[in-house]
């Protein structure tokens, strides 16, 4: 595999890092494109290089949740376990934007957790994240209006893409908010009458009265 795999010399073991590049494989995906999917099998374990992937899940409901987002250096933990316990997956993960990561095939995740404390430190440290993540995407759901989730989510995507030119349709922010595009349009419009942002066709501005 030819990657750059510069940004883990900070993270992990020269030696590890050469396994990475002898036995990943370095692959890319465009917007919207999908990585993982519901009720497949994954035999190996994504590693964000560059730009950002969403994580979703299926409520009881059959209603898709966005559950929290990977960038570069991020893994995606449902990912790990799914490989170890060769379970189907029960997330989906697609492309936010132009996507690269490394695939770590399923039989190394093992070995490297006994031969290498910074890979095991990196997968424990992974799950924590991810809990955190889910904790805070759980509070916002239960204890935060809409109108405040919305707010939080279009600064989440500022700081992801650092621009405040947010690219998604009004439809694509009510899937990932789990309601419905008449809501987000209505909010949206609130913001917009209050000076906060400006709309535009599948885009919003957040103006610096946004923060």
């Amino acid at each position: 595999m030819n990657a750059n795999l510069d940004i883990f010399k900070s993270i992990f073991e020269p030696q590890l890092i050469q396994e990475m590049q002898q036995f990943g494989i370095l692959q890319t995906f465009k917007e919207g494109d999908l990585i993982m999917d519901y009720g497949k099998y994954v035999r190996m374990m994504p590693i964000v290089l560059k730009g950002t992937v969403k994580v979703y899940r299926l409520d009881e409901k059959e209603n898709e949740i966005l559950l929290y987002y990977l960038s570069s250096n991020e893994s995606c933990s449902m990912a790990y376990s799914c490989c170890l316990e060769a379970k189907k997956s029960e997330v989906k993960a697609v492309a936010e934007d132009n996507v690269e990561l490394i695939a770590i095939p399923h039989v190394k995740l093992d070995d490297w957790l006994c031969t290498y404390p910074s890979w095991k430190n990196y997968i424990m440290r992974s799950f924590n994240e991810r809990f955190i993540e889910l904790l805070k995407s759980i509070e916002s759901i239960a204890f935060h209006k809409l109108d405040e989730r919305l707010i939080g989510y279009l600064k989440e995507k500022q700081r992801l893409s650092g621009s405040s030119v947010i690219k998604a349709s009004h439809g694509l922010i009510a899937d990932e908010l789990a309601t419905s595009r008449v809501v987000i349009s209505r909010l949206l419009k609130q913001l917009e009458k209050d000076k906060k942002i400006i709309l535009y066709r599948n885009e919003i501005k957040l103006l610096a009265s946004f923060s």
